[in-house]
């Protein structure tokens, strides 16, 4: 699919910065979904310019892997704009175009689920103190007395007949 030229809104700072925002555009309308995904996270910590892209890809004329992406985008949206990109979202419900209102509608029912699981306890640090873990069973001692009663030969093995003493 053939992009037009993005505006630069003048928020970058440098020349690096639209061309990484220009590799992330691209990126997000790749028919490869895995890497239209990672490139959405990306641009959904870039606040203003990222949710400009994103909404882009969302509602404008776009495949329906870009506008999926783009959801997903705006729903790891952190920080000023989280807000702004759920109200999009929610706005993406009564959309005339049907792909819009099942991206949004599958990455606000994903959101909601999200919240209502419990928190999961995260594991130590690597770096943390090392705490013996608690087994479940008790270790015990073993006893030796089997060992005892058994009858001792001289050899491991107990002996045996041989071919010679038949």
């Amino acid at each position: 699919m053939r992009l037009k030229k993005r505006i630069p809104s003048g928020r970058e700072k440098d020349e690096a910065a639209v061309k990484l925002l220009e590799e992330l555009r691209e990126k997000v309308y790749s028919s490869n979904i895995s890497s239209a995904r990672h490139a959405a996270f990306n641009l959904s910590w870039m606040q203003e310019d990222g949710y400009e892209i994103l909404q882009e890809a969302l509602v404008g004329n776009s495949p329906r892997s870009a506008k999926g992406a783009a959801a997903y985008g705006l729903r790891k949206m952190r920080g000023r704009m989280k807000n702004q990109a759920f109200s999009l979202l929610e706005g993406g419900l009564k959309h005339s175009n049907a792909d819009i209102r099942q991206a949004c509608a599958h990455a606000l029912r994903l959101e909601k689920e999200a919240k209502s699981k419990p928190a999961q306890p995260k594991p130590p640090a690597q770096g943390a103190a090392k705490h013996k873990p608690k087994g479940k069973f008790k270790i015990t001692e073993i006893s030796h007395k089997s060992e005892r009663e058994r009858p001792r030969h001289g050899r491991r093995r107990p002996p045996h007949i041989s071919r010679f003493n038949r």
